[in-house]
C-alpha cells in the first residue's frame, strides 16, 4: 500500500462551508475512481505565533491510500479529479505539496 498525503494551501481564507466542500469533493471524486482504499482529510489546526515562522502552513491535509504507484497513477489521471482541481483553482486558488509513503501505522 502507498498512502500520498498532500497539504494543501489556499491564497486566501476560506469559509469553513467553502473548505468542507472542497475537502468532500476531493474524497468523493478519489473514491468514485475505485482506486483509492481510503481518503481521510483535516483541516489545518492553527498555533498561536505559526504566522511568523517562514514556512507553507496549510489549510488542509489530504491523505489518499491506494494499492500501488500504478493505482495513484491512475487516479490522478481520472478526469474527474482535474474537473474538481480546475473547478476550485478557478474559485479559490491552492498550492498543494504532497509526499507519496509507505502507511504510517
Amino acid at each position: 500500500m502507498i498512502e500520498h498525503t498532500m497539504i494543501v494551501s489556499f491564497d486566501e481564507p476560506l469559509p469553513d462551508t467553502e473548505l468542507d466542500q472542497y475537502l468532500a469533493d476531493i474524497e468523493r471524486v478519489m473514491l468514485e475512481t475505485g482506486l483509492a482504499q481510503s481518503v481521510a482529510t483535516r483541516r489545518h489546526i492553527p498555533v498561536p505565533g505559526e504566522e511568523a515562522v517562514p514556512a507553507l502552513i496549510g489549510t488542509a491535509i489530504v491523505r489518499i491510500a491506494v494499492a500501488d504507484l500504478d493505482a495513484l497513477a491512475k487516479g490522478f489521471s481520472a478526469p474527474a479529479l482535474h474537473e474538481v482541481i480546475d473547478r476550485w483553482q478557478s474559485r479559490h486558488p491552492y498550492k498543494v505539496a504532497w509526499t507519496n509513503h509507505d502507511p504510517l501505522s
